[in-house]
This record gives structure tokens, C-alpha cells and sequence, in this order.
């Protein structure tokens, strides 16, 4: 049982509630001043498949009550030991290049409940700059920048996830089982099982049934040893 099904039970919920939208104009604000190529996301952690509350600009076509990225998941993922990641690039789906950051937000306890998001399209600039190294003779832009997923269903984001760690030259069925182990615990470190309903959206997908995906969650985080695990109903049966 998670906060978000007994919201009268979090005694910091207006709090939270009232610095979301203390931030509504602070989106607004900062994608205006950078422009058309800067898209701004206000994240309610209380509610992964529809985290986004406010939204600014249009760089990876997010809307008000879309899902959380991979970015949010790995936030997520590490609860109040987690911290900004700032200026760090990544791509799109469709190859855009971006320059982001990510500001989580705390109540007065120090607990994570959200986080606000800029996404600067710096695909042109890699351009020029890719143009002019060629023309000095220098490398050009790393071909290793990440590939992250953006979308409002949350559904393609934990796929997303789960074909980037399922080895392409294995099926399920072929992995030993220290891989398949490797493989729950890689999506549990990702923050996959703290979304409601995600286990049994890897068990569809992996072709076992929902039990044997619990099963082997709950290895792989013993075998992880002890530590926080990120937690909801989407990781308990």
C-alpha cells in the first residue's frame, strides 16, 4: 500500500502540494527566456504514470499527465539519497540532442516527491560544431551519448528500459539464470518496479507468469544485499 492510494495519510501533502505550485510561473519563466528549444517539466514523483503536472515548450512533446522518463525512474529509483543531475546530454528517439537538468524537489523532512526538469534541443549547435571540427581536422560529437526514452505513457517507457538490458542475441529462455537475475536487478536499480503495475508488464513481455517475475525480483535483490529497494505496489504481490 503506497501514499498515493491514502493521500490523507502523507501529513506533508499540502506542503507538497503548494510547491508544485509555487513552480507553475518558475516553468513558464525559463522556457520563455530560452525559447523554442528549451522545454521545461514540472514531475510529481507521488504519481509515476502521470507525473507530469505543468509543462513548457514542446522539445519531447510532453503534456500535462504524461508518465515520467527513465531519467525519473533512476530519480525514483534512489529516493532521498538522490541527487540533481545537471547538464548532462542525451538523445531522443528520433535523434534529437539535448542538454538537460534534472532538480529534485524535497518537503521540509528532506523527502523526494518531485523534480523539475529542462530540456535544452541542442541538435543544430552539435551541427555546427560537428562542421567546423571537420573543417579543423578535429573528431567529431561522441557517437556514446544515451539514448532516452520521452513519452506520455509509461507503458513504452518500461519497454524502452527492458530492451535496452535485454541482451538482442538472447531471448529469455536462453539466459542462465545468474543473467536473468542481473537482468530483474538492472530494472529494479532503474527504478522499472516502483511503477504501479510494471512487473506484470515485464512478466508479458519476458513470457513468465507474474509469480515467477516475483520471484525473481526478490532474488535479485537478495543477492544485491541489503540497502533501499525502490518500493510500491507495482513491486510487491
Amino acid at each position: 500500500m503506497t501514499v498515493e492510494d491514502h493521500p490523507d495519510e502523507d501529513p506533508r501533502r499540502a506542503e507538497r502540494d503548494a510547491i508544485l505550485r509555487a513552480l507553475g510561473p518558475v516553468v513558464n519563466g525559463i522556457a520563455a527566456t530560452f525559447g523554442p528549444v528549451c522545454e521545461v517539466v514540472l514531475h510529481d514523483y507521488r504519481r509515476p504514470a502521470a507525473s507530469v503536472v505543468a509543462v513548457a515548450g514542446e522539445v519531447t512533446g510532453r503534456t500535462v499527465g504524461g508518465a515520467m522518463s527513465e531519467i525519473g525512474m533512476r530519480v525514483l529509483a534512489r529516493g532521498d539519497d538522490a541527487d540533481d543531475e545537471l547538464n548532462y546530454v542525451t538523445r531522443t528517439g528520433t535523434g534529437r540532442t539535448l542538454k538537460s537538468s534534472t532538480m529534485v524537489l524535497r518537503d521540509s523532512a528532506g523527502t523526494v516527491f518531485g523534480a523539475l526538469c529542462v530540456n535544452v534541443d541542442v541538435t543544430e549547435v552539435g551541427r555546427v560544431q560537428s562542421l567546423l571540427a571537420a573543417l579543423a581536422g578535429a573528431g567529431g560529437p561522441s557517437p556514446d551519448t544515451p539514448v532516452t526514452t520521452f513519452g506520455d505513457d509509461i507503458d513504452s517507457v518500461v519497454d524502452s528500459l527492458l530492451d535496452a538490458h535485454l541482451p538482442h542475441d538472447r531471448s529469455w529462455a536462453g539466459l542462465e539464470r545468474p543473467r536473468r537475475l542481473a537482468l530483474f536487478r538492472a530494472l529494479d536499480e532503474r527504478g522499472v518496479f516502483a511503477v504501479r503495475r510494471a512487473i506484470e508488464q515485464v512478466a508479458a513481455r519476458l513470457g513468465i507468469s507474474r509469480a515467477s517475475a516475483y520471484s525473481y525480483l526478490s532474488q535479485a535483490r537478495t543477492a544485491a544485499g541489503p540497502g533501499p529497494h525502490p518500493t510500491s505496489e507495482g513491486a510487491h504481490p
